[in-house]
């Protein structure tokens, strides 16, 4: 079941299990945006997170962005993660976490959409 043109629910559902898919409608058409900006598919490695599960893999315990539906980690490594990086300060993303240490596998880029009054966003960081 495709839940945005290039998006389908199995991608965006809680890896724990649960079978919950609350990702934010808006922050989609964001990552479609990047998507079509970039001009290559988006593998991701994690999207929503029910809150128990969050708080298992999480430092951000039960209430991190990825609970809101409103982030992402894409699954990708070398020129391509330049291009997602450039890309998604250009579609709006107001955070982005830099994974590109160790296998490649483990290495991603985080992608969400806050607004938090005590920290400032835009917001980069590396893990």
């Amino acid at each position: 079941m495709a839940v945005s043109e290039h998006f389908k629910h199995h991608e965006l559902v809680c890896r724990c299990g649960c079978g919950r898919n609350e990702m934010d409608e808006n922050f989609l058409e964001m990552l479609e945006d990047l998507r079509a900006w970039v001009g290559k598919p988006i593998k991701l490695s994690s999207a929503f997170r029910c809150p128990e599960y969050n708080n298992k893999i999480s430092a951000t315990g039960q209430s991190g962005p990825h609970t809101t539906g409103l982030a992402v980690d894409i699954q990708v490594y070398g020129v391509d993660a330049y291009d997602f990086i450039y890309g998604a300060f250009r579609v709006g993303f107001t955070g982005i976490g830099i994974k590109q240490k160790g296998s490649l596998g483990g290495r991603f880029i985080h992608l969400d959409y806050l607004a938090e009054p005590d920290y400032p966003r835009p917001r980069v960081w590396t893990y």
